[in-house]
């Protein structure tokens, strides 16, 4: 058997562990930047520049979003791969791998022809782009949280760790202040060549970020496995025989948080464009409520050190449910200061519970640290498509095909209902609040 020592406090190195921490960070905002571009953009721009099948632009936004949800159909796949690489050679590596990965299909994406121009192959290709982004993210976000919590001590592990997803939600920023800037265009200029800029401009960033990884030394807790002959030769095989439950968990608990993350922060700007609400408002909105979900995410790891990871957790669980309804109702009130509190509600508050707890938590379910990055990142992964890939695609049709919003409220609150359920049957993690 395997290394069955929950994650353990590393040697207290003040200095390489901030060294750590801080790379993570910016790896996870350049990786995420790289990754929402598309989301933003399939509503924005690739429905008519690369799916132009319909007169209904929401029939070519859900074409579009289909490619997103190839993306994630690919997640699991590159989650298998880079967990079991991660596994056996290291976290660092295959983060560096996956940062390159991601920065390449995205600089491609940006000088991609649209349909006018090669007709069928450009969908074809945007999509098989997308699979590309899909296989680096789905090895990201899980070595990111490891590369922290294995190695902080478990008395600050959630707020250390909470840096990762506070990093995604940077990228995140980053991207939709990039196309708020882009869309500052005249529009025929925007659609032509605008938005691309954005995409082009993540090459040399993620150059950056590749160099910053590079320079990061291997976890103490991998090093320990390698050296001591502790790693196993087939991870994922020795998660479903010795850590299913785990698994099985982080899927259940993933799932409500991966549908509030894209159908707030994606779909939201379908639903703006059926209400006739700017983009530049919605895009305004969303960045300000992801500047503010940053510090939040912290807060809410911190927390989460103090209270506990499943308290913190059944908080965010619960409030996605409750503020299903109402961000809607803001919604549709047009008013820019409703769909502002909307957003601050659902994203700073809610998601930022979720976000702030859920690394920590995740990573010490799995006790073992010779299949940590296969099990919790396959788990996390599949739950990801699951939840978050289809959702847009969901959300849109059900709006297209009911003509109300309402179908979509009851679908994203019965999504965190099921994360709400599998939280209050998941243990307490954190060692001093068993």
């Amino acid at each position: 058997m395997s290394d069955t020592t929950a994650v353990k406090a590393a040697p207290r190195r003040e200095r390489p562990l901030a060294r750590t921490v801080v790379t993570a960070m910016i790896g996870q905002a350049l990786e995420w930047y790289d990754f929402y571009l598309y989301g933003t953009a399939a509503v924005l721009v690739f429905g008519q520049a690369f799916f132009p099948i319909s007169h209904n632009p929401l029939i070519g936004i859900i074409a579009s979003f289909g490619g997103f949800t190839l993306g994630f159909v690919a997640r699991p796949v590159g989650a298998i791969l880079c967990g079991h690489l991660g596994d056996r050679i290291g976290r660092k590596k295959v983060l560096t791998l996956t940062l390159f990965t991601m920065g390449v299909a995205t600089f491609l994406m940006g000088v991609l022809p649209t349909y006018q121009t090669i007709g069928l192959a450009a969908p074809i290709l945007l999509v098989l782009l997308r699979i590309m982004q899909g296989l680096a993210a789905g090895g990201e976000t899980t070595g990111s949280v490891l590369m922290i919590a294995e190695s902080a001590g478990s008395e600050r592990r959630a707020f250390f760790s909470s840096f990762s997803p506070a990093g995604a939600a940077l990228g995140f920023l980053l991207s939709s202040a990039a196309f708020l800037l882009a869309q500052s265009l005249p529009h025929d200029d925007f659609m032509a060549w605008g938005w691309r800029l954005p995409f082009l401009a993540s090459f040399l960033i993620v150059l950056l970020g590749v160099y910053m990884r590079l320079k990061l030394a291997e976890t103490a807790e991998f090093q320990k496995a390698a050296t001591t002959g502790k790693t196993v030769r087939a991870p994922l095989l020795e998660v479903f025989r010795h850590h299913p439950k785990p698994f099985l968990q982080v899927m259940g608990l993933r799932l409500g948080e991966g549908s509030a993350s894209y159908m707030l922060l994606v779909f939201s700007l379908v639903y703006g464009r059926y209400l006739h609400i700017s983009n530049s408002v919605m895009l305004a909105i969303m960045t300000g409520a992801m500047a503010l979900l940053i510090p939040s995410i912290l807060f809410f790891g911190n927390l989460s050190d103090r209270l506990g990871r499943r308290t913190i957790y059944r908080f965010g669980s619960i409030g996605i449910i409750v503020v299903a309804f109402p961000f809607f109702w803001l919604m549709r009130t047009t008013e820019p200061w409703a769909i502002a509190l909307g957003f601050f509600l659902a994203i700073v508050v809610v998601y930022g519970a979720l976000q702030g707890s859920q690394p920590a938590l995740f990573s010490e379910l799995f006790p073992s640290a010779s299949v940590r990055y296969s099990g919790l990142g396959t788990a996390r992964e599949l739950a990801s498509v699951i939840g978050g890939g289809i959702a847009p695609g969901v959300a849109t049709a059900l709006l297209s095909y009911y003509q109300s919003i309402w179908p979509v409220a009851i679908y994203l609150a019965g999504m965190g209902l099921i994360t709400t359920i599998t939280i209050f049957l998941t243990p307490e993690t954190h060692p001093a609040k068993r």
